[in-house]
């Protein structure tokens, strides 16, 4: 019989099995404890069961276990893992250390089908779906480093690594879920935040799902013409059904939406540009974050000037908008936003 991954299996199929094998209920519980708490990667570490059912179970499952297979420390201390899956499948985490917290940036695919053009995760392709337990393992593996590198447990996460989130939506949501829960890591919702290219009908099952956490969408910009060429994700969903999905978020919600913009000069960081976006945003409360654009191994675009982007600012901030521009870390070891492609420096 095929082994099944352990991680893979609710509390109801663990207690099945215990009962299977002639364990009480309460094993069940203790297995999660160890998979989910402890993060542990071998049966023979859940040192409260017995040796013959640890024997059963290294018999009949498997670990997804992920490993380290490089570290890079930015100037900025910025920290860069590269991972590796059972299967010998590379994805990246990131830890972007601020003066008072420590967020980690974290995967869900190997790869990414999405192919948003200034993006270097995209030019790699789609691999795999990350399972449920290779998106947890990097909070636990990341929070591990962060208490190294910088003395703490961290403070936030963002889904916002390698590929789209809402593309692997039953194992991301499934992730939140243990990285969240009281008896697992017991990490706040509301310090967590998932972004999206715009998937939206899946932005519709999240309000649906009642999700806790925060909401971010990938825009970079409110003209149909424009995000597709950039974003060919927008010729499947536009920005009118984009809209819909987030009036619809909303109202079932309440929860404010972040914009993600990324400035590319002379493609999208006009008062044109701006004025386009401001209209758009119209649809929900929100906030607005304005990234910095890193080239990555893409010399196609070219980041806005200073005067340009202190003028969208400005136009953004005289609509009463909410904006932030965000100062990119980690572009010396290839860490910074779009900059992700699964290469040891």
């Amino acid at each position: 019989m095929e082994k099944e991954c352990v991680r893979d299996l609710n509390i109801e199929k663990l207690i099945e099995f215990c009962e299977q094998n002639k364990q009480q209920g309460f094993r069940a519980r203790q297995i999660s404890y160890w998979l989910w708490n402890k993060g542990i990667s071998d049966f023979e570490s859940m040192t409260d069961l017995p040796k013959p059912f640890r024997e059963a179970l290294e018999k009949a499952f498997y670990f997804d276990n992920i490993k380290i297979e490089s570290i890079n420390r930015s100037k900025d201390k910025t920290t860069k893992i590269l991972f590796a899956s059972h299967d010998n499948k590379l994805f990246e985490g990131v830890l972007i250390p601020s003066r008072d917290r420590v967020t980690a940036c974290i995967s869900t695919q190997s790869g990414c089908p999405l192919n948003c053009s200034f993006c270097s995760t995209g030019k790699i392709g789609f691999i795999r779906n990350l399972s449920v337990g290779e998106i947890f393992g990097q909070v636990f593996e990341l929070n591990e480093t962060c208490k190294i590198d910088f003395g703490r447990s961290l403070t936030n996460i963002v889904v916002m690594g390698m590929g789209e989130p809402l593309l692997n939506y039953e194992n991301t949501l499934e992730a939140i879920k243990h990285i969240t829960a009281e008896n697992d890591l017991n990490f706040s919702p509301y310090r967590i935040t998932l972004s999206t290219a715009g998937i939206a009908p899946k932005i519709k099952s999240l309000a649906d799902d009642k999700i806790r956490f925060n909401l971010s969408i990938s825009l970079h910009s409110a003209d149909n013409k424009k995000r597709s060429e950039i974003m060919p994700i927008n010729k499947k969903y536009d920005l009118e059904t984009l809209s819909a999905a987030v009036r619809y978020f909303y109202e079932k919600t309440g929860q404010r939406i972040t914009y993600e913009y990324l400035l590319l000069k002379g493609i999208n960081d006009d008062i044109k540009d701006a004025e386009k976006l401001s209209q758009f945003t119209k649809i929900s409360p929100c906030k607005i974050n304005l990234i910095e654009y890193n080239s990555g191994d893409s010399y196609i675009y070219l980041p806005s000037d200073a005067k340009k982007t202190e003028d969208f600012i400005s136009f953004l901030k005289s609509k009463n908008l909410v904006v932030t521009l965000r100062k990119s870390k980690g572009q010396d070891i290839n860490a910074a936003c779009g900059q992700l492609a699964n290469k040891k420096q």
